[in-house]
């Protein structure tokens, strides 16, 4: 599947068609940006793909007034690689506000 042109946005990038692909979940990979700085942001690791020369992480922050996951790559110019990003699922919603209150007791 060709991916497009290679997009840099300051410390994030990402591949120009799949942004644009994004746009079934309701918003490109530019227009969510916003959830990395979320004060509550954070990130699991995904065993279930990463590979051996590449780990992958879902990360969880708040964008255009939801709560949104990115599945991310680090890559060696030390960027954050968007490969995908949607809605939360209800139980990850679930996750992110019971991290919050362990954060606050």
């Amino acid at each position: 599947m060709p991916k497009g042109k290679l997009v840099v946005k300051g410390r994030f990038e990402w591949f120009s068609e799949k942004s644009e692909a994004n746009k079934k979940h309701g918003f490109t990979f530019e227009e969510i940006l916003d959830a990395f700085d979320d004060p509550f942001f954070y990130e699991i690791y995904d065993s279930g793909h990463s590979k051996v020369n590449q780990a992958r992480y879902n990360g969880f922050g708040y964008a255009k007034g939801q709560l949104l996951v990115a599945q991310i790559v680090y890559t060696e110019a030390e960027r954050t690689h968007i490969i995908s990003a949607r809605p939360a699922t209800s139980r990850e919603r679930k996750l992110y506000y019971e991290r919050i209150k362990e954060i606050y007791r």
